[in-house]
Parts: C-alpha cells; sequence; structure tokens
C-alpha cells in the first residue's frame, strides 16, 4: 500500500468510515504481525502482543494529526508493545539449532549437502540461526530493517520508529549488520566439511544451543583460524538472504476477527466497535492457536521451551521452564515510561500506628496541634515537634512535598520514636518539586523506627540517614527516584536494619545508567547494620550497593534483579547493573556477610565485589541469567560456600575459598522453578516477601526461595 493510499484511508477512517477502518487494519496487519513475531523470535505470546498493537492503533487513531505518519506511527506502536512484553516477562531467550543438536563428528561424510537446493537451505537456516544469536536491540533493529529491505517501511519510518535520527538509524543498522554477519561467519565455518579440527575441538561440549557463551567461545576461534574464516565467507551475505525470506502468515482467526469488527457507522462507534472485537479475540485463544508463529521455522529452526545453562555451572533446569531463553548476553529490552512492576507497596493487612502522639493529614494544616482533629499538613511540621518516646503517624493519601525534610531529634533506647503509617492507611510522599540540589529527606538520628511509608519523585536521592544509629526501616516502598531509593551513610553508621522494603526503579536522565542505586549502604563506616528481607529491581545501575563502606554489613535473604537494563530509552546508556555491590575498595577491605540472597536478571553481575580486598563470607546465595560473571569474587580475600550460579555469562571468577558451590564440579542439580512472576509479585500480608519455589533445589546449594 502506497504512503498516499494510507493517507486516504486514515483521513477516512477518522471521519467514521467503517470500510476505511477495516480495510486499513487488514492493510497493516502483516507488517505489525511481522515486526512482532521477528521481535519476539517465535515467543507464545506474539498473537497476544500484535492483538494488544491493534487495539492500541484503534484507540488512538482519532488523535493521529498527520496522516502521513501513520506507518511510522504504527510501527512505533509495535515497537513500544514489544518492549513492554520483554519488561513484563523478563525472559531471555534460547533456541536450539537443530541441524547441529547432536553436534556430528567432523570426519562424517556430508557430501550430498552441496548440492544446490540443500545449500540454499542451509543458508535460510544459518542467517535464521545467527539473527536468533543477537541481542534484543539488534533484533528489533534487524525487525525494521527488514521491512525496509522489504520495502514495508523507509528510513525515515525506521528512524522514527527506534525515536532516534537518519544518521544514528544508519550506525545502528551497520553495528547489527557487523554482529549479524559475524554470527552468519561462525555457524558457516561450523557447517562446513570438513570441520576445522580444531574449531570441533573447541566446541566439544556444545548441545547446539545459541546462547552468547558459545557465539563468543567458537568465535574466538573462527576469526583467528584463516580456515574457518575460508570456510565462514565462502557463501551469500545475510543481505542477500534475508530479503528472500518468507513473511510470516497471520492466523486466519487473528485477521478475519480484525475484518470482521468494524462494524459501526461513525468513527467513534468504528473505533469502540472494532477494540470489543479485538478484545473478544484475546478471550478466546483457539481461534489464533493453530496460527501461532513459529519465527524461525525455516528448515526445521524453531523456538525452545527449555532452559539448558552453560554445563560448567553444573546445573540443569527441571522443566517447565521459561519459553525461548536463551543466556545471559541477550537481556531483555526494558519499555520506555516504565510501569506495570510489582505493586509499589505491599499488600498489607497491618494494623499500622494506632496510637500516636502526632497525626499528619494531606487535608491538615501546619497551625494545627497534631491531633487526630487538627493535624498537621507535613512531615516536616511534625519532626520539629516530635520528642523522645512519641510516635508519628501519617494519614493516607499523597503529600506533595515542595521542600526538603531534615530529621534531627534523637530517641533512645527505653524511648524510641517511631514514624510510620496511620493504622491500614497508605501515606505517599512526593518529592518531585524539591529541587535536584537537595535530597527530598535527611536523616541524622538515633533510636528510630521508619515504617510502612512510600516515597517517590525524588529529583536526587529519596532518603539519606547520615550517621545514623539504631534504627530501623521495614515495610517501605521507594521507587521512581534519581539518585537512589534509601542511602545510609558516613562515619557513625552503627546498628541500623532496613527490612522487608522494595526499592526500585531510581535512574537519573543526566546520567544514562551510571546512576540509579535502590538501596546503599556507601561513603561511611559502622558495625552491626543488617539488610533482610528486601528487593531492590529494575533500577538504573545497582540494585544493593555497599561502595566505600569500611566496616562489614550483614546482606540476608534479599532479592535483586532486573537491575542495569535501559528502561527509559536514554542515549548512550552505560551500566554496571550489579544485583549486589560488594565494593569496600582496596583501602576498605570490610568483610560482608552474604547469605541466602538471590540476584537475576542483572545488566552486570550477580555478585561483584568491586576490589573490595577484605574477607567477604558468601553462603548459599544464588546467581541467576546475570549479563555479567555469577560471582566476581576475583579481588577479595572471599570464602564461598554453597552458592547457585547458573545461566550467568560465567558461573564465578574468583574467591580464595570455594567449596561445596555449583561450579565446584559434583552432582548436578535441578531448579524447582524458573517462573519469577510470585518473586516479583505482591508481598506477603505482613510485609515479607512471598514464598516462592523459583530457583530453589531443595539440595541445600543456593538461595531458598520457600523460606522467605
Amino acid at each position: 500500500m502506497t504512503a498516499e493510499a494510507d493517507v486516504d484511508l486514515v483521513t477516512a477512517a477518522r471521519r467514521g468510515d467503517r470500510g476505511a477502518l477495516t480495510a486499513l487494519l487488514a492493510a497493516h496487519l502483516p507488517l505489525v504481525y511481522n515486526v512482532v513475531g521477528r521481535a519476539l523470535a517465535g515467543h507464545a505470546d506474539v498473537d497476544d502482543v500484535v492483538q494488544e498493537v491493534m487495539l492500541r492503533v484503534v484507540e488512538r487513531l482519532p488523535a493521529l494529526r498527520e496522516p502521513e505518519r501513520f506507518r511510522a506511527w504504527l510501527v512505533t506502536i509495535a515497537i513500544r508493545q514489544v518492549r513492554e512484553h520483554a519488561r513484563r516477562r523478563v525472559v531471555a531467550r534460547q533456541v536450539p539449532l537443530d541441524p547441529y543438536a547432536d553436534v556430528p563428528d567432523p570426519a562424517v561424510d556430508v557430501a550430498g549437502e552441496v548440492l544446490a537446493g540443500a545449500e540454499r537451505d542451509a543458508e535460510r537456516r544459518d542467517v535464521l540461526a545467527a539473527v536468533a544469536w543477537l541481542d534484543t536491540d539488534d533484533r528489533e533493529v534487524l525487525t525494521l530493517w527488514w521491512q525496509e529491505l522489504n520495502g514495508e517501511l523507509s528510513r525515515a519510518d525506521l528512524a522514527e520508529a527506534l525515536a532516534v535520527g537518519p544518521a544514528h538509524a544508519a550506525v545502528r543498522i551497520q553495528r547489527m549488520r557487523t554482529r549479524l554477519a559475524q554470527a552468519y561467519t561462525v555457524l558457516a565455518a561450523w557447517r562446513a566439511r570438513p570441520r576445522c579440527p580444531d574449531l570441533a575441538r573447541t566446541g566439544r561440549g556444545w548441545d547446539g544451543v545459541l546462547v552468547p557463551l558459545w557465539r563468543k567461545r567458537l568465535g574466538r576461534h573462527v576469526f583467528a583460524c584463516p580456515a574457518c574464516l575460508a570456510a565462514g565467507g565462502r557463501r551469500t551475505t545475510p543481505e542477500q538472504v534475508l530479503p528472500v525470506l518468507a513473511g510470516l502468515a497471520v492466523p486466519a482467526g487473528l485477521r478475519l476477527a480484525v475484518e470482521a469488527r468494524a462494524v459501526a457507522p461513525t468513527a467513534s462507534a468504528a473505533v469502540s466497535g472494532v477494540t470489543g472485537g479485538l478484545r473478544g479475540v484475546l478471550s478466546h485463544k483457539v481461534a489464533v492457536a493453530a496460527g501461532t508463529v513459529a519465527i524461525l521455522a525455516v528448515g526445521g529452526l524453531v523456538p525452545a521451551v527449555r532452559h539448558t545453562p552453560d554445563g560448567r555451572d553444573g546445573v540443569v533446569a527441571a522443566a517447565p521452564t521459561i519459553p525461548g531463553y536463551g543466556g545471559p548476553s541477550a537481556p531483555p529490552a526494558p519499555s520506555g515510561p516504565p510501569g506495570g512492576t510489582p505493586t509499589p507497596r505491599p499488600s498489607r493487612a497491618l494494623t499500622g500506628v494506632t496510637d500516636a502522639d502526632i497525626i499528619v493529614a494531606p487535608d491538615g494544616h501546619d497551625d494545627g496541634d497534631g491531633s487526630l482533629r487538627r493535624p498537621f499538613a507535613t512531615l516536616g511540621r511534625a519532626v520539629e515537634a516530635v520528642r523522645p518516646g512519641q510516635t508519628i503517624a501519617l494519614r493516607g493519601g499523597t503529600y506533595r512535598m515542595t521542600e526538603p525534610v531534615t530529621i534531627t531529634t534523637d530517641g533512645t533506647a527505653d524511648r524510641r520514636i517511631v514514624l510510620g503509617a496511620y493504622r491500614a492507611e497508605q501515606p505517599v510522599l512526593d518529592a518531585a518539586a524539591i529541587p535536584a540540589d537537595r535530597w527530598a529527606v535527611t536523616q541524622r538520628t538515633a533510636w528510630w523506627t521508619v515504617q510502612d511509608l512510600e516515597v517517590r519523585g525524588s529529583r536526587s536521592h529519596a532518603w539519606v540517614c547520615r550517621s545514623c544509629a539504631h534504627t530501623v526501616f521495614r515495610r517501605l516502598s521507594m521507587h521512581d527516584n534519581v539518585r537512589s531509593g534509601l542511602t545510609l551513610r558516613d562515619p557513625g553508621t552503627v546498628d541500623n536494619q532496613v527490612l522487608d522494603s522494595d526499592f526500585f526503579r531510581s535512574y537519573d536522565p543526566a546520567d544514562p545508567g551510571g546512576s540509579g542505586i535502590g538501596l546503599a549502604v556507601k561513603f561511611g563506616a559502622g558495625v552491626g547494620n543488617v539488610l533482610r528481607g528486601n528487593r531492590a529491581f529494575h533500577n538504573a545501575d545497582d540494585g544493593v550497593d555497599l561502595g566505600g563502606f569500611a566496616d562489614p554489613v550483614t546482606v540476608e535473604r534479599n532479592w535483586s534483579y532486573g537491575n542495569g537494563q535501559d528502561r527509559w530509552e536514554l542515549a548512550d546508556w552505560d551500566s554496571n547493573g550489579c544485583g549486589f555491590s560488594l565494593g569496600g575498595g582496596e583501602s576498605l577491605p570490610a568483610g560482608h556477610r552474604v547469605r541466602g540472597n538471590a540476584a537475576w536478571d542483572n545488566r552486570g553481575h550477580g555478585f561483584g565485589v568491586e576490589a573490595n580486598t577484605g574477607p567477604i563470607d558468601l553462603t548459599g546465595n544464588t546467581a541467576f541469567r546475570n549479563g555479567g560473571v555469577g560471582f566476581d569474587l576475583a579481588d577479595g580475600e572471599t570464602t564461598a560456600r554453597r552458592n547457585l550460579a547458573v545461566g550467568n555469562a560465567a558461573p564465578a571468577r574468583g574467591a580464595a575459598d570455594t567449596a561445596g558451590n555449583s561450579w565446584d564440579g559434583g552432582t548436578a542439580v535441578r531448579l524447582r522453578s524458573t517462573d519469577p512472576d510470585v518473586a516479583e509479585g505482591p508481598r506477603r500480608p505482613d510485609g515479607r516477601l512471598p514464598a516462592t519455589r523459583y530457583l530453589s533445589t531443595g539440595t541445600g546449594i543456593g538461595a531458598d526461595l520457600t523460606a522467605f
């Protein structure tokens, strides 16, 4: 369909022309299906994501003011839904290379494969296998470029869908093409007959699964071996093969639903009719089940539904596992404005503070007396008035802070000060109006308990406790702040506890990936500090950061996941993205006690010592599917016992004393579940972490997530 025809149909559909709306959707459904299908690489949810795209197109069409931009607008929606799907289901991919799954002996005679038809099929299989080896971002670029090669999109459309300029789009395409060509060359060298003996030895033990670890391992040999390079360079290039690959067929049930449901005579009614029809399809899976696409089904290459990590981890996962899992170097492509993550507050059935000395309410007034009838309006006024032994209770609702709060009044061992929610109500401190050069809340106190609060929107650090002592933070939700959620820092940070709290989506647009910590204990010293039962997730940088803290911190039964991923579509993203950063530095050799924690789907290491040379004790922790090393212990005098590493770029590196870990050898253990839904969902009613079989083995190796 031409751009002029698009404009005519869009204009008519926006006026309420039923036939135009039906024709517009039907004409562009194949484009959407191919963009989504190829970007998701055969995931079982392709049909659902396509339907969500078409729903959004129908719902938002009246707001499209430039009909000539329809195609780019449509593809932009499709890419956003792909990213939203990846963010909701934080999974990677695993694709078996069927023709090579048995890893045949290079001496076998396969002379028949030189026939022209078989060779063309082999080329198509290898191109599609190379596509499966691409990281998520590259696969998105390829998906759009594929449509450009086929004449479905212009370069301007492609650039708009990626939210970049044409010049930047050209750079991203070139980078993707280079990586695709490299993967294709490796596969071509592997298929060569006779195969290079050294390459065969390098690939000994490979089960034919296209995980990045083997792409890199085989590639190191191929690109240093003249014979392999020659074998890999004899055939056509990916660019010559891609345009002739067949497009993905739209399932009949989905096509008929889209074409049949534009039933109303006006624009608003047409939108309503098609929307209702598509939502009906969502509830009738049988209608489209037969059309679920196997993206890589050329020459027998199909998506896998199993998890098979690198054998060096010593772990084999038990079915059922995540469809399409493929290893740590293909992290999910998170969405734009990040929503739909686990509930910001725990689903609680707590009584909260029932007998308070000072009451604060969104509709109160700071000229009041702080009673239930005449509450204060701000936290700042309440902390000015509080005295040792008293309790401050915040009524439910949103407090839009206009100036920073500083807390300096100490409690005592027998007269602790408590700050929390009133009964089961849910107070929210919104710090978005506070200047970016000020921390939202600064606390310099001893003997406090801070509980059951939500803090969001700080343009700097949300809550900083400086030289605090004997303070308990529990059941907190701190999210969508810039620098960090909660930070404990400075000398004199002694005997504090952070319990059963969530810290997520911290990020700094001015420092893409370089800032944005969930929970930090850093730049200070003090003994007796404990982190227990917390989750740090979807932060731009590290989940939990102990950088520059001189004394041991006890880190027990915390979960850190999905950190370091670009969920905000920021340019020049660069993040370490560790689950747990255990750094004290060479001059601050802190012997942290790290037990029963789990780190998964982080961009960087699961657990990293970050130049800490202290005697760290890591016992019974789990690192799963992180983009870096599961346990990066190279710089520390570390003791590692009964830890589990699976699906990471490498299981472990370093450790002065290691025994009983999954990478130390012995009998392989099985994961009971690799479905993170429960772990990443709401907490228990009392604020504790949810009990889940996720990543558990039942062997005493790794973290037991059922016991939280």
